[in-house]
């Protein structure tokens, strides 16, 4: 007889996005619950998960955040999904230049020396993720929410969160891994590893328009 196991998922929305689809938009169209359900095993009854992101910024691609609208609110049709924002932040801070000053690509533009020092660069970072999601993982785990957790990530901001989790409180909590190699530092106090590969990705996809409703995949995400 399988044993059903309460199985909670935390999603780390940025990580997710720069280490798998930001340069695939084929698989940006992702059913988060069905891609924790391929990753993992059919004894895991998926009863939460849980996706940290943060609102992104026009500066670049005006259209992109009507695009992530669209996609939250088709993650929204799923009971199972809980969103968490965090805040994403675009600043201009003075940076250091590297002396001589390189292009993309190694080339060194044709300035005269002396070299400025500093200079004004975009500098656009998440704020939040990682601290929400290893408190809620911690506070479940506390409240006995689950009996297994997974934690969808390459940040060593979790290492801490997921270790006491695992060793102090004696309940499993695996990494899906979004890199071929996962940082040293959650490897070791991951409980298991599963890796995300395309196939996994392209199983998990919405239907291009969602059953009953108007929510449809953005054209770029073909």
């Amino acid at each position: 007889m399988v044993i059903s196991m309460r199985t909670n998922v935390y999603i780390d929305g940025f990580n997710l996005y720069y280490r798998l689809l930001r340069e695939n938009p084929q698989f940006k169209w992702l059913d988060l619950k069905a891609l924790s359900t391929e990753l993992l095993q059919p004894q895991n009854r998926i009863q939460t998960v849980r996706y940290y992101t943060a609102r992104i910024s026009g500066r670049v691609d005006p259209s992109a955040p009507a695009r992530q609208q669209i996609y939250l609110d088709a993650l929204k049709t799923v009971p199972e999904i809980t969103i968490h924002l965090g805040s994403f932040l675009v600043t201009k801070p003075w940076a250091g230049l590297v002396h001589p000053p390189q292009m993309r690509g190694g080339t060194v533009p044709q300035f005269s020396p002396p070299f400025p020092a500093v200079a004004k660069v975009w500098k656009t970072e998440e704020k939040g993720s990682d601290v929400n999601l290893g408190s809620h993982l911690v506070r479940d785990a506390f409240q006995g929410r689950f009996d297994v957790a997974a934690v969808l990530s390459n940040d060593t901001d979790l290492v801490e969160p997921i270790r006491i989790v695992a060793e102090e409180l004696g309940l499993p909590v695996g990494l899906l891994c979004p890199v071929p190699k996962p940082a040293g530092g959650l490897a070791s106090v991951s409980s298991f590893i599963r890796h995300i590969r395309d196939q996994h990705l392209q199983a998990a996809q919405f239907p291009d328009t969602i059953s009953g409703t108007t929510i449809a995949r953005p054209s770029t995400w073909r």
